[in-house]
C-alpha cells in the first residue's frame, strides 16, 4: 500500500534549528511543539502550554541503544511538564501535541496517551518509563474516528522531528537465507557472513533464546550481502561456537545500529578459537564468507589473515 504524500511547516521562532520548533500541517487542527529540555523555561511560558494536550519525554539510559520516553497527557501541559521537569532525570527533550482549534478534551488526549504507549510497546524500539499502560477510555463513534485521525498526524510527524519509537520496524534487508543444507554451496571468497562477539549471558539470552542479535553496527554496503551470522563468544572460550541464517535486518534504536533476526535455530559449528593472538578478544563485528566459516579452524582464518 502507497501511502499518501504530505507537507509539514516547521516554525523556528528563536532562529535554531535545535531550539523550539513549532510543527503544523495543512488542513490539520493541531500543533506540535519539539524542544530541548533546557528550553522549558522559555517554552513553558507559551500559551500552547495551557492547552489540553498529549506530550512525550525522551531521553537515553547510560549506554544503551533503544531511547526511553515517557508518554502523557493533561489539560494543561504546562503543569505536568513542570513536574516532571523536577522529578524525571532522563529526558533531553520532548515533543507536545495540542489542538489549534480547542478541539481536544480529557478524554481524546487519555486516547492519544493509551494509543501511543501501546504503539510504542507493540513496536519495541524504546524503553517506555511509564509505570502502567493507561486504559482505553469510552468515546463515541464519531469522537473515536476524529481521535485516530489526530493520531495518525501524529505518527507522521514523529520520524521527522527524530523519533521512530512509535514505527514498525522495516527490514533494511530481506535475504531469508536458507540452513546450508538446502542451499547452494557458498563461495569461499564472497562476504555474506558477520561475526558478532558475544558475552555469555547475552549469547545464551539472546543468540540462542531469542533467534536474533541486535545493536549491531553494519556497514551500509554489507545490509543486503549478510546471510548468514556467527556468533564468537568472549572470554574464557575466545571462539566462534554458533551460527544461524539470516531472515531479515531492521533498524535498532536511533543510533544507526541493527537487529538481525535469524530464519532458523543458531546451529553449533567448530568452535573455531582467536588462535594465537594474544588476549583472545575481539572487539566489534567483522565479516567474512560462510565458506571460510565452513572451513577455518582458528579466527585469523577465518577473517582471511594468515
Amino acid at each position: 500500500m502507497i501511502a499518501d504524500p504530505f507537507t509539514i511547516r516547521i516554525f523556528v521562532p528563536d532562529g535554531d534549528p535545535e531550539g523550539v520548533r513549532l510543527i503544523d500541517r495543512m488542513n490539520w487542527t493541531g500543533l506540535g511543539l519539539v524542544f530541548p529540555r533546557g528550553k522549558w523555561p522559555e517554552v513553558r511560558q507559551r500559551a500552547e502550554m495551557q492547552r489540553t494536550g498529549v506530550y512525550i519525554l525522551v531521553g537515553y539510559g547510560e549506554d544503551d541503544d533503544l531511547p526511553i520516553i515517557y508518554v502523557g497527557q493533561a489539560d494543561g501541559v504546562r503543569a505536568r511538564i513542570d513536574s516532571h521537569s523536577a522529578t524525571k532525570d532522563f529526558w533531553d527533550w520532548a515533543v507536545v501535541f495540542v489542538s489549534n482549534s480547542g478541539g481536544l478534551n480529557r478524554a481524546h488526549v487519555t486516547w492519544l496517551e493509551h494509543a501511543l504507549v501501546k504503539r510504542a510497546t507493540d513496536a519495541k524500539r524504546c524503553r517506555l518509563d511509564n509505570g502502567n499502560a493507561p486504559q482505553e477510555p469510552a468515546l463515541s463513534e464519531a469522537e473515536k474516528a476524529d481521535t485516530q485521525g489526530f493520531l495518525k498526524e501524529i505518527l507522521q510527524i514523529l520520524p521527522l522531528v527524530g523519533l521512530r519509537a512509535f514505527e514498525f520496524p522495516k527490514a533494511v534487508a530481506a535475504p531469508e537465507a536458507l540452513p546450508p543444507s538446502v542451499s547452494k554451496k557458498p563461495m569461499l571468497s564472497e562476504p555474506d557472513t558477520i561475526i558478532v562477539p558475544a558475552q555469555k549471558e547475552g549469547f545464551e539470552r539472546v543468540f540462542l533464546g531469542e533467534d536474533c542479535w541486535y545493536a549491531i553496527r553494519i556497514s551500509g554496503g554489507m545490509l543486503t550481502k549478510i546471510k548468514y551470522i556467527a556468533a564468537y563468544q568472549t572470554q574464557p572460550i575466545s571462539a566462534v561456537t554458533h551460527y544461524a541464517p539470516v531472515s531479515r535486518i531492521e533498524p535498532y534504536g536511533e543510533g544507526g545500529k541493527y537487529r538481525v533476526i535469524f530464519s532458523d535455530k543458531a546451529k553449533e559449528i567448530g568452535p573455531i578459537p582467536y588462535g594465537n593472538a594474544p588476549m583472545g578478544a575481539m572487539q566489534g563485528p567483522r565479516y567474512t564468507s560462510f565458506g571460510r566459516l565452513q572451513s577455518a579452524t582458528k579466527l585469523t582464518e577465518l577473517l582471511g589473515k594468515h
